[in-house]
C-alpha cells in the first residue's frame, strides 16, 4: 500500500512517497502552490501515477496542541482532496518536522541555497517516515 505524505506550506507542498511495503519514505517533489484547484489537480496526478491508497497530511499544530491558521489551511486542502479522491485522508501532528529536516540538512553541510530547494520535501519525508514507523509498531 503506497502512502503519499504532504508538508503543506503557504507557498509550497513538500511531497514524499512510501515504498510499496510501507517501510520507508522517499521525497519525490516540491509543488509550487498556485491555487486550490491547481494544487488538487497536481496532487491527483501524483496519486494516480503512484497508485496511492492513503494521503497523509502533516498538521502544523501550535506548541500547545491547538490548531492555528497553518493547520486550518492544511485541513482545507485535505477536505478538498477528499471530495474527489477515493483514497484515505489522514492527518498527523507535524510540529517541528521542518526543524528536524533543517537540522539534518545542516549536519549534512548543505548550503543555504540547497536547503531552500529541498526543505519542504525533506519535511514531508520526516512526517511520512514517522507515520510509517508508528504503523509498524501498532
Amino acid at each position: 500500500m503506497r502512502i503519499l505524505g504532504l508538508d503543506v506550506g503557504e507557498k509550497t507542498i513538500g511531497v514524499a512517497l512510501s515504498d510499496p511495503m510501507g517501510w520507508t519514505a522517499q521525497g519525490i517533489t516540491t509543488l509550487r502552490r498556485v491555487g486550490m484547484n491547481a494544487d488538487i489537480e497536481a496532487l491527483m496526478d501524483l496519486i494516480k501515477k503512484h497508485e496511492v491508497e492513503e494521503v497523509l497530511i502533516g498538521l502544523p499544530l501550535n506548541m500547545d496542541g491547538s490548531q492555528g491558521p497553518s493547520a486550518s489551511k492544511a485541513k482545507k486542502l485535505g477536505d478538498a482532496l477528499s471530495q474527489i479522491c477515493s483514497c484515505k485522508i489522514t492527518y498527523r501532528d507535524e510540529r517541528l518536522s521542518t526543524v528536524a529536516a533543517q537540522r539534518t540538512l545542516l549536519e549534512g553541510d548543505v548550503s543555504r541555497q540547497g536547503r531552500k530547494k529541498v526543505i519542504d520535501k525533506m519535511a514531508a519525508v520526516f512526517i511520512l517516515q514517522g507515520y510509517l514507523d508508528y504503523l509498524a509498531q501498532h
